[in-house]
């Protein structure tokens, strides 16, 4: 049985459907499957808890430690949204035969590409992510162009940059479709490219690793 591979038609209807529950991101429904599609709906559930976090920090009449709990959610969330980016291109690539199983989840997956394929440079994990954005840009902006409290020359000029913003996300969509039916003929490959965010790590992060020496002195 030959494997299923997302269409971006798909990613975009699931991102659009969770953006329009209204339980949506506090309460997660069950993914369609346990694998690809449980990491795409994870990248795009971080993806809208982010997106919160971040208006919240551009608060100018609350208290610092409030605006302080903000930064550090919007940390926490960017890692794990670059977390589930990465397990959709580990998937991706598996399925696609294009790394070596057993080294997916590793530091340094080992390509299994068959010789004169092209090299992508972005990811289609990445490229889903930036779908899920463009989601909430699309759903954000549309929802300025249905405000009452503004005049009419707000809504025109939020209805035309939700046009664009449409013209992006269709314009990635063909990308993304594209790069898969490049991978599965042969043509193309992409890599697990991982992120290290050092700043998250208190091994790597200049000032969390000496905090911790400061502590031990």
């Amino acid at each position: 049985m030959q494997p299923s591979f997302p269409t971006a038609a798909a990613v975009t209807a699931l991102h659009d459907t969770l953006l329009a529950a209204r339980e949506w991101p506090a309460s997660e429904p069950a993914a369609r499957d346990q694998g690809l599609w449980l990491w795409i709906q994870t990248n795009h559930r971080f993806n809208c808890l982010l997106w919160a976090e971040e208006d919240l920090a551009r608060r100018t009449q609350v208290g610092d430690a409030q605006i302080a709990a903000n930064k550090r959610a919007i940390d926490r969330y960017n890692q794990a949204r670059n977390d589930a980016t990465e397990r959709v291109d580990e998937l991706l690539l598996t399925e696609l035969g294009l790394v070596d199983p057993a080294s997916a989840r590793t530091d340094a997956p080992v390509s299994t590409v068959g010789a004169g394929a092209r090299l992508n440079s972005e990811t289609a994990g990445s490229m889903v992510d930036r779908l899920s954005i463009l989601a909430l840009k699309v759903h954000a902006m549309r929802a300025q162009t249905e405000r009452r409290d503004v005049d009419q020359a707000h809504r025109n000029s939020s209805a035309a940059k939700l046009e664009r913003l449409q013209q992006q996300r269709a314009d990635l969509s063909g990308c993304l479709d594209a790069l898969l039916a490049d991978c599965r003929a042969g043509r193309a490959f992409f890599k697990v490219y991982r992120q290290f965010k050092m700043y998250n790590d208190p091994r790597f992060n200049p000032a969390l690793v000496s905090e911790r020496q400061q502590r031990r002195t």
